[in-house]
């Protein structure tokens, strides 16, 4: 297949394309050009948030599918719905777990927990502020697949994607985050009441991905390992690794470590498990996710 990626140089992204490319499909890559793309591999620049810009790369040009990596607002899903319209036969956005951030359930949440028909679609926020995109990255996912869901002209499918683990290049530094605090016994905050949460390994997430892309589905899907973990089973882990000792502190109000939940709105995977995908267990690989991303420290 002809596949289009947009965004996708870093992390699970070029897992993703690396995959891709293994299985044999011709594979392009759009960015702003601030990173190149793998070698032998065609890169189209431009600024996804430029219509104009993204008309004239795309010029004559159309896919199989497109893989969204980096759709963060609902502006970015309506250009995207104009400007591929006729460019390609599949659409898949990578989504977020946080798109449920207003959830609590005591039961694993379903993607019917989200009703994408009721999303307020608001272009008019300041999509543009980094600041304001960071601490609002949840409901630019909602609102964002809200805009596909409205209506598209190609097959339109969403990946609800659980918190990641594991890789040397994770580059969020949220496991370093509790390295840090095992190694010198400093205390680390947690919600009084703290709620384990759904994961998934680096490289299964991108098999993943390069699943969806094959498949037929339509629509959000959830993707996790199975296996929900607590902050208390990621902080075992570390330890065994850098020694040290685990010392948590319970807070009511205030920031709280990363990985510690106040809420819980761990997800349901079972619908990509009956569309026939087979996940493992985070049990199998949260060490081995461990020592990739923090080994190298100890």
């Amino acid at each position: 297949m002809d596949i289009l990626v947009i965004g996708g140089n870093r992390y699970f992204g070029k897992r993703l394309i690396a995959l891709l490319r293994e299985s044999g499909h011709r594979i392009t890559v759009l960015n702003r050009g601030s990173s190149a793309a793998p070698e032998g591999i065609e890169q189209l620049v431009a600024d996804r948030d430029d219509e104009k810009a993204l008309e004239s790369v795309l010029a004559g040009r159309s896919f199989d599918v497109v893989v969204d990596q980096v759709c963060y607002t609902p502006r970015q899903a309506e250009i995207a719905r104009r400007v591929f319209a006729t460019r390609t036969r599949r659409y898949v956005m990578t989504s977020t777990v946080e798109v449920y951030e207003y959830e609590d359930s005591a039961l694993p949440v379903a993607e019917s927990a989200l009703d994408l028909a009721t999303v307020t679609v608001d272009t008019g926020l300041p999509w543009g502020d980094p600041e304001f995109l960071g601490a609002h990255y949840g409901e630019g996912k909602r609102q964002a697949e809200a805009v596909f869901a409205a209506g598209t002209p190609f097959a339109w499918a969403s990946v609800r994607v659980a918190h990641v683990l594991g890789g040397a290049d994770d580059f969020t530094g949220r496991l370093d985050h509790y390295a840090r605090r095992i190694r010198a016994g400093e205390p680390i905050a947690v919600p009084v009441v703290n709620h384990p949460a759904t994961y998934i390994y680096v490289e299964e997430i991108a098999a993943f991905l390069a699943w969806a892309v094959g498949a037929e589905f339509t629509g959000p899907v959830n993707a996790h390992s199975h296996g929900p973990l607590t902050t208390a089973d990621i902080c075992a882990e570390i330890e065994k690794l850098v020694g040290g000792r685990t010392v948590f502190q319970g807070v009511e109000v205030g920031e709280v470590s990363p990985f510690s939940f106040a809420r819980s709105y761990g997800m349901d995977n079972s619908r990509a498990v009956s569309l026939g995908y087979s996940f493992g267990h985070s049990g199998d690989w949260l060490a081995k996710a461990v020592v990739e991303t923090i080994g190298a420290e100890n």
